[in-house]
Parts: C-alpha cells; structure tokens; sequence
C-alpha cells in the first residue's frame, strides 16, 4: 500500500555566479552538467517515490542556487514526472537578472503557481557588495512581469544587517517593498557562513547588533501595519498567503529531498545527499548522511520548529501527538522567559514574543538542554 507524501523539495546547484554571502550547495559555470543533473534528478526520484501516492503531494519547492537559470522545458518535464495534483503548491525561485516575462509565462504554463524573488535589496551599491548580478530596477522589473505572466503569489526576499546599512535606509526598504503589492515578504539577517566570500574577506561597516535588532522589530511593525502577519520569525504574509512549504518544516512533518545537497526527513529519518555535483550525477541515490531519530529528538525538533512560529505551540495537540506535557517538563524554562517578557503562554498557546524572537537561538537551546 502506497504512502501519504505530502512535500517534496528540488535543490537546483546551478549559478551564474557565486553570492559573496552564499553559503548553500551552488556552483557557476558548470551549465554543461544540468541534462546529466536532470537525468540523475529523474532517477533518484522515481526511486524514491516509488512507494509513495503523489496525489496527495501538497507542496513542491524547487529552490537553489538560481534555479532560474535553467531552461525551463527541463521543469516541464520534471512535473510532468512528479504530476502534483491540481491545488497543489508548486513554488519555484527565481532571480531578477535571469529571467524574462516569456520565461516566466513558461514556467506558470508548466505548472508553478508561486514564486519567490530572490530581491535582497533596492540599492545597487548594496547589491555589488552582495555579489549579486541584478540591479534594482531589474528586481522592480521581475515582479510585474511575474504578475502579468500570470503569477498571483509572490514572495520577495529581502536581507538586513548589511553592510553600512541604517535602521533608517532599512526602513526605507520596507517601504519599497510594499510598493510591489506581493503577498509575502521573507526578511533575513546577514550571517556570515563558513566558506562564503565574505567570511574569507570580511566586509567593513557592518551594523551593530543593537541595529539589527531595530531592524527587526520595526520590520515587524511596518509589515503588520500594511496587512502582513508576522507568522515565522522570519516572514510575513497577507492572510491565506503563507508559505505552505516551509510551513511543513516548522510543522515538523515529512518530506522528501532530492537534488545535490538537498535534505530530507522521511519515516523518522532525516538524510542529505551528496553536495558534490559530479558525484551526485554519477549516483543520486547515495546518502552522505542518514540519522534515525529518537522519539527524544523528535519532540526536541517539534519544540524547536513550533517556537519559530508566531502563533508558537498549542500545548494540548503537542500533548497528543508527542504524549509529553511542555509545561511541565519545560516549567522553569518557561516560567523564567515568561517572567521576563520573552516568552508568552496564553490561551493554550506557548510563543515568543516579538523580543524573544530576537534571541531565540538561546532561548531554544534552553529546551533541548
């Protein structure tokens, strides 16, 4: 009997070139790999999917890398593989810069009915510094062909913390991109990876953490006062226009990963494949790593993942799914962050407030202790 599957994640490690930030599964000018890549993507999933119901897939994410610079008869054929069923949400990203109405007419015409635009920023100064390859005008650009393309759901990124940027200039940007009327706004804080460019050449002027941390609670602000909810720490959405997949992450659920470096989290095992390109090509199905969680793990990452959330934990379905009651076994934890205002529980509902968010990091890693 065939399984449930319900998310399905494609990694796409094609670039032009690489972001000084950057630090996913990417690699540029290797454009003669991608029919060998797709042919190992079809392989691996129909191995994989073998014994699972596509119908009942309710989400498909092909992020990246620029999956956008990718001929887009390749993403016909791999969702005419796949065949989500009608409703489904099928999200691609793409990066202004790379794409033009007609290809984005394509990719609605093959099936995707969600994009995220990879903006970043408004500033063009701001975005060489990045490494990116647009400008802003062409960002500007890409959202309206995305609409007239036919495109009702569009999420822009936008990042902050960046270098000699001001809670001023960032709130500027905020700004900007309520003009674009999109229905959800993804708002990240510069982190410097290991290996990216920028941690083998730190970038001067980078604002302080009290700035970012203005930032950040004046992002929430603006956005919920133009008719956002601030529904994860780091995104935002006019009403029924979450996103479904990553909320299938916060949510703790299932999914499959294909692609090199891509992730998954299939019957209790969490799993990545091999990040080298040629080697993933030359076998998709070998696992670099393969971990079977305990039922310890799996409630740590529920609690993890719940309190990403804005509306956080609801105590009593946590109780029954996990058969553990947080309150109780987390009491001090709670009551400590609580007392102080970073934490609220009401009404059934355990939660960060907007302040805690800002240091949830410490806050979670309290929990898994």
């Amino acid at each position: 009997m065939k399984r449930p599957l319900k998310s399905i994640y494609i990694h796409m490690p094609f670039c032009k070139s690489k972001c000084n930030y950057c630090g996913f599964v990417s690699y540029s000018g290797k454009e003669s790999l991608i029919e060998a890549y797709f042919e190992a993507l079809h392989k691996g999933i129909a191995a994989k999917m073998g014994g699972f119901e596509s119908n009942n897939i309710e989400t498909l994410y092909v992020g990246g890398g620029t999956p956008s610079v990718i001929d887009h008869a390749y993403y016909e054929q791999l969702l005419s593989a796949i065949t989500p069923p009608p409703g489904a949400e099928i999200t691609m990203e793409v990066n202004p810069g790379t794409v033009s109405y007609e290809y984005l007419k394509n990719l609605r015409h093959a099936g995707f009915n969600r994009l995220s635009i990879g903006v970043q920023s408004f500033d063009n100064k701001t975005l060489k510094t990045l490494g990116r390859i647009h400008t802003a005008h062409e960002a500007l650009t890409t959202v309206e062909e995305a609409k007239n393309a036919g495109f009702e759901n569009i999420s822009i990124d936008l990042m902050y913390g960046l270098p000699e940027q001001t809670p001023d200039n960032w709130e500027k940007t905020v700004l900007k991109a309520l003009e674009l009327d999109v229905n959800h706004i993804s708002t990240y804080c510069l982190k410097i990876e290991d290996g990216t460019k920028f941690f083998h050449n730190m970038p001067d002027s980078l604002p302080d953490e009290d700035a970012t941390s203005e930032m950040f609670i004046s992002t929430a602000k603006i956005l919920s006062e133009n008719g956002f909810e601030h529904y994860e720490i780091s995104n935002h959405a006019k009403k029924g226009c979450e996103s479904k997949h990553n909320l299938a992450y916060w949510r703790n659920q299932e999914y499959f990963g294909f692609g090199a470096g891509a992730h998954g989290y299939v019957n209790r095992v969490r799993y990545s494949n091999n990040p080298n390109l040629e080697e993933y090509i030359a076998n998709p199905l070998r696992l670099v790593t393969q971990n079977t969680l305990s039922d310890e793990e799996i409630i740590e990452e529920g609690i993890f993942l719940g309190l990403r959330l804005a509306k956080g934990i609801d105590i009593a379905q946590f109780r029954e799914e996990y058969d553990i009651d947080i309150p109780q076994k987390y009491a001090p934890v709670i009551e400590k962050y609580v007392s102080c205002g970073l934490m609220e529980f009401t009404d059934g509902m355990l939660r960060l407030t907007t302040n805690g968010m800002l240091v949830s990091n410490t806050i979670m890693a309290e929990f898994l202790e």
